[in-house]
C-alpha cells in the first residue's frame, strides 16, 4: 500500500558513551539526540554527564518541534506534563506505555484482534496525579511487533486519534533505525575509544565526531553516493593527504557494485499501512 507522507519525524533517544578501555577517572557520559527519520541526520544533540532524568531532558530535545511534527521516544522520556504541552502545541507523539500506567477505556475501536493488532482503545488516565497532569483522551494500541526476529507484545500510546493502529506500531518499529546511526558513529568514528578520559576531552571527541559525520554525509549526498557510509568514510580517510578532489574520487571509486545499505539519497518519510 502506498505510504502517507507526513511532517518531519524526530526520534528522541539517548546512549551511554562507555570506552572499551575504561580507567577509573573516566566520567560517565551520555548523549541525547533528535534524529530526523527522513535523512537519518541528527537535528539536535546534548552531550553531558550521565545521571539526569530522561523525562526532563526530553523537554529540551522537543523544544524546537512545530505544529504537525511527530516525536517518537522510548518510555524513559514519558512525562505527562510534557506530553500535554506537546499536544497543545499541535505536536504528535508516539511512545510506549509504562507498565504501571493506570487508565480507563472510554471507547474500543476494535472488538477483537485484527492481525497483529490486539487492542486499539481511546483511554483516559485515572491516577490522581497523572490525571491532573494529562486530562485529555489519548490512544492506546497493543500489538505484536517483530524485534530482532522475535515477536513481542508491546503497548503504545499516542495523541493521534486518526492513524491506523498498524501505522502506530510500524512507526515505533522505525525507532530501531537508531541502532544503524549509533553503529555508524561509534564504530566508524571511533567513539568506543577516547583519546582523553576527563569530561572535557570526551565531550570534545564526541562533538568532533558528530561534526565530521555531518560533513561526510553532506558530501556523500552532494555527490549522489549510492553505497554505505562506512565505505565512503574509508575512501575519504585513505585519501586525506592526496591531491584528488572528492568528486574525482567518487567517480573513480564509487562505481563498483556493492550493497547500498544506507545510501545518501533523502527519501520522504511515510506511515506504512496507513
Amino acid at each position: 500500500m502506498a505510504g502517507l507522507q507526513f511532517q518531519p519525524l524526530k526520534l528522541i533517544f539517548n546512549s551511554a558513551l562507555s570506552p572499551r578501555r575504561r580507567p577509573s577517572s573516566t566520567f560517565n557520559n551520555q548523549w541525547d539526540a533528535s534524529l530526523d527519520l527522513r535523512s537519518y541526520l541528527p537535528a539536535f544533540a546534548i552531550v553531558d554527564t550521565a545521571g539526569h532524568n530522561d523525562n526532563r531532558r526530553a523537554r529540551e530535545m522537543c523544544a524546537g518541534l512545530k505544529d504537525g511534527e511527530i516525536a517518537l521516544f522510548d518510555k524513559a522520556y514519558v512525562d505527562f506534563v510534557h506530553l500535554l504541552d506537546l499536544t497543545r502545541r499541535g505536536v504528535f507523539w508516539v511512545t510506549r506505555a509504562k507498565e504501571n500506567m493506570a487508565y480507563r477505556v472510554r471507547r474500543r475501536n476494535i472488538k477483537k484482534r485484527q492481525g497483529n493488532i490486539l487492542r486499539d482503545d481511546l483511554v483516559v488516565l485515572t491516577g490522581p496525579q497523572s490525571r491532573e497532569h494529562y486530562s485529555e483522551t489519548f490512544r492506546l494500541v497493543r500489538a505484536i511487533v517483530e524485534i530482532d526476529g522475535k515477536l513481542r507484545e508491546m503497548t503504545f500510546i499516542t495523541n493521534n486519534l486518526d492513524w491506523a493502529a498498524s501505522s502506530i506500531a510500524d512507526l515505533y518499529k522505525s525507532r530501531w533505525a537508531i541502532e544503524m546511526f549509533f553503529k555508524e558513529i561509534k564504530q566508524t568514528l571511533q567513539l568506543s575509544d577516547f583519546l582523553g578520559h576527563n569530561r572535557s576531552a570526551v565531550q570534545w571527541q564526541v562533538w568532533t565526531a558528530l561534526i565530521a559525520y555531518l560533513l561526510l554525509r553532506f558530501q556523500a549526498f552532494q555527490h549522489s553516493w549510492k553505497h554505505g557510509f562506512k565505505r565512503f568514510f574509508c575512501l575519504i580517510r585513505s585519501n586525506l593527504w592526496s591531491k584528488h578532489g572528492i568528486a574525482s574520487l567518487i567517480e573513480f571509486c564509487g562505481t563498483a557494485r556493492g550493497s547500498p545499505a544506507h545510501s545518501e539519497i533523502v527519501r520522504p518519510g511515510y506511515l506504512p499501512g496507513y
